[in-house]
């Protein structure tokens, strides 16, 4: 079964093996993580993702993000990042979510799965009336998965698609 959960440091052990097998930065998906001691991650990179969920300790130009692990039962397969709100850099750029899927687990609907639920909990935090999301134009299988959950592109450059998902009123 697939679901999102927070970081915690109850799943540090599992949070740590994803978080250093994952490459720095791949489509755009940068990972601050990468290459971290067990010790570095547990004393300084965990912390951070636990603040800045709540918006302590942002740097400057942040704003509050909360990381959620993708776990298909008790592995973790992907991560998910939920940007609260949105700066103009961001409003620009990466959005409110970028994720990553763990390379043995590509191709298998987890990202599509991911998203739809990041998506769903987004709506429950930001404000926006769409969902700002970018993707680089070599990842085509990623912007299949935008698309699959009702992204559109609403504009493009060099490098990447810049994608929205409106925010759907429910009919009472």
């Amino acid at each position: 079964m697939l679901y999102l959960k927070e970081s915690n440091t109850d799943d540090i052990e599992k949070e740590y093996e994803f978080i250093t097998s994952t490459p720095e930065n791949e489509n755009g998906f940068i990972n601050t993580g990468f290459g971290s001691s067990r010790e570095e991650f547990e004393n300084e990179i965990l912390p951070k993702y636990l603040n800045y969920s709540k918006g302590i300790g942002l740097q400057d130009g942040h704003v509050p993000q909360t990381m959620l692990f993708l776990w298909n039962d008790c592995e973790i397969v992907g991560l998910f990042k939920l940007r609260h709100y949105l700066t103009e850099s961001l409003l620009k750029g990466s959005g409110h979510i970028g994720y990553g899927i763990g390379k043995s687990f590509r191709g298998k609907g987890y990202a599509t799965e991911g998203l739809r639920l990041t998506v769903e909990r987004a709506w429950k935090i930001i404000r926006e009336d769409e969902i700002y999301m970018s993707v680089s134009k070599n990842n085509p299988a990623s912007l299949k998965v935008q698309l699959s959950n009702g992204a559109y592109i609403h504009h493009e450059d060099d490098l990447k698609y810049y994608t929205r998902i409106k925010r759907v009123l429910k009919e009472r």
